[in-house]
């Protein structure tokens, strides 16, 4: 009796959970253990079966996935496991996600809190949540109490921080000698004297020649830890049942000296789910969040800095063993600094630099980042049966609270610059010269203070009936908004719609469902902030007809179908000197200090004009995703193959635009720069593909294998631009939206008489050595009107497979992803090496007369390059890569080691990740520039229940 009571007490508790709305009439026990085993998806305000998923909806059992796969990000890999996200939705840009149905950041739940991740990718699964929705919502739900008798689990883990690769520049002697060819190639000079060479290559006295290296283990460690700890409770009783998370960890430093050894991020997170039953009618939840943040790091900026300063530009120390005794002045200075490192070295420096980044990292103090976040939100459900059968309601509330500021201790420090001589074979320094003064105020300063508000409401009135154990019918009538209030931005980020969900099945067999939301936005004229979304989707459930109805292959079959319209506003936004700008787009601007104009002939007779920057245009609308989907859901042998299958095309229409070719010319000029050109809703996109996951379940004698392969495949095309070209060949319409533009390379410039007989750079003047491109148009000069598409930029293809073997006590688990058909270029500082930069080990290959026939590189140069450095093919490399992101192995103790033990259960576990890139480009892609390193990481774990 006690079993089946807990039962109708667990169904009530999660048929008015927040996950979603009220189980259908008539719910029996069994029902409720199913939604506890995992068989309901959360979706969009309500749960559903996952048998009767309209399409264009994924979900991830975390709860399950975390026993053999422990991670620290929410989304970790997740591409391996669900097709159609590449980390976007069917490649639709950034996806709204919401934790516990409030809009939230992914990054601030952790996978030990979180029991589901529903991927909600079409537009027929995501109408509801309104306008902001429209690209995809990530929907997050964490874990609740669902016993009645008190569990505890607690995990810890510490995991090593392994570099894959560090940037490899060139040594001093190398880089000197190099620049002076760069300099001999612009026909000036050589800088560096051979002597300075030759000593420097010596290395006999790096202090008085040096040659810094970055990466060094003399500055860094050869790894880095990660060690953290979470504890969870969950239990209750006939009213209440309780959920609860408390987690740590902190995170230290590769850098290994100065401030950097003390560089750490510590988070502390307490999480509390409440379910409340007050009666058979009234339940409601509370759920409270609290995180809190502290990074410390040093003032150097290290790694950006290790990209710029070349190695020879200044010594980090200054020996003060090489100071002569005589040099009393020298010797003051030494006795006078507050920086002594180690008791034996000043901070060292030149005119030119007189600070650097070892310096800073010594003497130029460190700052803190804090950062607090609070969530809130409770929520009440009532069921009306007695008002009308299958009616009830559920309202939500949330209060999210962030805040985040530094504090930093800034000093200033004095650095030194020796005068060497040698005496008799001895380098000893003759003269200290010092720049700045050593100063600590020891003054916190308080900076970067953000505030960060969100306010969340909803109510919904939901039907679910069954008539004659056949006829299922749904509906909802929904009120959604929440805003988001960021110090810094005037406006705030709303969004309110009401939504309308009509649904009915014959039997589990044929769905209808309709659902439709009628948007707001304050982006837009007064008249034009409101637009209805609708969407129809149907399905067929063929596994139920006669006719396989005893198929021995066929288990479950479903079709679906869905049509859309969805008005969205998170596009309506420009981007105006590299800000984006949302709000006002349907105004005119003009300028307060415009042009000035003379009047007279009289000198200083002028006045100041105001410019016109934009004509107003109040007839901006929504922009408009029309999405046709088809999708598939099917069973087969019994459960071995399940396989869940979507195609989509989506046209995105009305984005904005100033469109010139539909206005006469002088509606803009360029001196004065004055435009009377509004914003208007003109050019379209459109995107297809599809989207797959195949599951095969197989026991091989004592192991229990599970693959998973998950994929999506798209094209995109721009199907209407407002552009107005001289060729052909320069036309974005009808090209890939994230087409990769640039010049096609034809070698290098052979010699001047080549340079001659060739089409003329508009990109200033060229040498023998520079890269020559194809004059696409044959005006006899190469410039901007020769570029032509050469790939894209984003991978239409992308995989992902997961594998589970189980035997007796052992779990493996491994996670890979791949992505083909992309490209980028090589354009960053590592590459592109002109003028006073950094040289990197891509400048061996150079062009030089003597390896003008094998050369790989253009010739080195201390001017800007900008023949040379620019988008083409040359730099043009292919991003396919194939990666073994995870493996894990488990074993869990038996249960029997544990018998009449307070222990329940105890799980041990190590994991790799980011073990294994497989890529032609797999060096360069594998390595970071002016940031810290990419890392493979090893995991220990172990887990106990009580």
């Amino acid at each position: 009796m006690k079993h089946i009571h807990t039962k109708i007490v667990l169904g009530a508790m999660l048929a008015f959970s927040p996950m979603g709305l009220m189980a259908q009439d008539g719910m029996e026990a069994e029902d409720a253990d199913s939604l506890a085993r995992g068989n309901e998806v959360n979706v969009a305000f309500r749960t559903l079966n996952e048998k009767d998923l309209m399409g264009g909806v994924s979900v991830v059992d975390v709860l399950k996935l975390t026993d053999k796969n422990y991670s620290t990000y929410s989304l970790d890999d997740m591409q391996s496991m669900v097709g159609g996200y590449n980390g976007q939705l069917w490649n639709q840009g950034d996806c709204l996600v919401l934790v516990d149905g409030v809009p939230r950041e992914a990054g601030n739940v952790m996978p030990t809190e979180i029991e589901q991740i529903t991927f909600l990718k079409s537009a027929a699964a995501v109408v509801l949540y309104g306008s902001r929705a429209s690209k995809g919502v990530i929907l997050i739900t964490t874990k609740r109490g669902r016993q009645d008798d008190l569990h505890v689990s607690v995990r810890g883990n510490t995991t090593l921080f392994v570099p894959k690769s560090y940037p490899k520049y060139l040594g001093s002697a190398e880089y000197m000698t190099l620049y002076n060819e760069a300099r001999a190639n612009d026909g000036l000079d050589a800088t560096y004297s051979a002597d300075q060479i030759y000593h420097t290559a010596a290395g006999t006295n790096p202090y008085r020649y040096p040659d810094v290296d970055f990466y060094s283990s003399d500055y860094l460690k050869k790894s880095y830890t990660r060690s953290d700890a979470t504890a969870e409770f969950s239990g209750g009783g006939k009213y209440a049942h309780f959920y609860t998370n408390i987690g740590f960890y902190n995170v230290s430093d590769l850098i290994n000296f100065g401030e950097g050894k003390d560089n750490h991020t510590s988070r502390l997170n307490v999480r509390g789910n409440v379910d409340l039953r007050l009666n058979d009618w009234v339940t409601g939840w509370v759920n409270a969040n609290a995180t809190f943040y502290d990074a410390r790091s040093d003032n150097a900026s290290y790694w950006s800095k290790a990209a710029t300063l070349r190695p020879n530009r200044v010594s980090p120390l200054i020996p003060i063993s090489y100071v002569e005794e005589s040099d009393k002045p020298s010797w003051t200075l030494i006795n006078n600094s507050n920086n002594l490192i180690d008791g034996k070295y000043l901070l060292g420096g030149t005119q030119l630099d007189q600070t650097n980044p070892f310096a800073d990292m010594y003497a130029a103090g460190y700052n803190k980042w804090t950062s607090r976040q609070f969530q809130f939100d409770t929520g009440i459900n009532l069921a009306l049966d007695k008002v009308l059968k299958g009616l009830s309601f559920r309202t939500q509330f949330a209060v999210d609270y962030a805040t985040g500021y530094s504090t930093s201790i800034n000093n200033t420090y004095a650095t030194y610059s020796a005068t060497w001589n040698n005496y008799s074979g001895q380098d000893l320094i003759t003269s200290l010269t010092r720049y700045n003064k050593d100063s600590s105020t020891g003054t916190q300063n308080v900076s970067g203070s953000t505030e960060t508000q969100t306010i969340m409401f909803s109510g919904q009135f939901n039907y679910n009936r069954t008539f004659n154990k056949v006829h299922n019918v749904s509906a909802m009538l929904l009120a959604n908004g929440y805003q988001q209030t960021i110090s810094g931005e005037y406006h705030r980020t709303s969004n309110a719609n009401l939504g309308l969900q009509a649904g009915y099945n014959y039997n589990n067999k044929y769905y209808i469902d309709f659902s439709g939301a009628a948007v707001h936005s304050a982006k837009l004229a007064k008249g034009h902030r409101q637009a209805f979304s609708p969407t129809l989707s149907v399905a067929w459930r063929l596994s139920e007809e006669n006719f396989l109805a005893d198929s021995p292959v066929v288990d479950d079959l479903k079709l679906t179908a869905s049509a859309s319209n969805l008005h969205q506003d998170l596009d309506l936004r420009v981007k105006v000197d590299d800000v984006y700008k949302e709000y006002y787009l349907y105004d005119n601007i003009f300028t307060s200090t415009g042009t000035w104009w003379a009047w007279s002939e009289s000198f200083g007779n002028s006045m100041q004009a105001a410019d016109s920057q934009r004509s107003a245009n109040e007839d901006l609308t929504f922009i408009k995703r029309k999405e046709f989907t088809v999708g598939m859901d099917a069973s087969l042998w019994k459960g071995l193959l399940k396989v869940n299958a979507n195609f989509f095309t989506v046209a995105t229409e009305g984005l904005l635009t100033t469109p010139s070719t539909i206005y006469p010319s002088y509606f803009m000029t360029y001196w004065p720069v004055s435009s009377f050109l509004p914003y208007m809703n003109f050019n379209n996109n459109r995107q297809t593909g599809f989207d797959f996951a195949v599951n095969v379940n197989k026991k091989i004698g004592a192991v229990d294998w599970n693959l998973g392969v998950t994929g999506m495949y798209y094209t995109s095309k721009a199907t209407k631009v407002n552009e107005s070209v001289e060729y052909a060949y320069l036309k974005a319409e009808g090209q890939p939206i994230d087409a990769l533009w640039g010049l096609q390379s034809d070698g290098f410039y052979k010699d001047d008489a080549d340079i001659a007989s060739s089409p003329t750079s508009s990109f200033g003047q060229v040498k023998p050595g520079d890269i020559k491109y194809v004059d696409q148009n044959n005006d006899g000069t190469i410039d901007d009107k020769d570029q032509i598409v050469l790939g894209k930029w984003g991978a239409p293809f992308s995989l992902g497979v997961n594998l589970t073997a189980r035997w007796k006590g052992f779990t493996f688990f491994a996670m890979c992803t791949g992505n083909f058909g992309g490209n980028g270029i090589k354009g960053n500082s590592y590459t592109w090496v002109y003028g006073d930069r950094k040289y990197s080990e891509v400048v061996r290959d150079r062009w030089t007369e003597e390896t003008k026939n094998t050369a790989a590189y253009p010739r080195l140069t201390t001017q800007s390059g900008d023949n040379n450095f620019r988008n083409s093919d040359f730099w043009m490399y292919s991003t396919d890569r194939f990666d073994i992101s995870k493996v894990q192995i488990t074993y869990d103790l038996p249960k029997n080691l544990l018998q009449n033990c307070f222990i329940k259960g105890v799980s041990v576990y190590a994991s790799g990740s980011s073990l294994l890139t497989i890529a032609k480009e797999r060096k360069y892609m594998e390595m970071n520039i002016e940031n810290s390193p990419q890392c493979r990481s090893y995991n220990l774990g172990v887990k106990a229940e009580f």
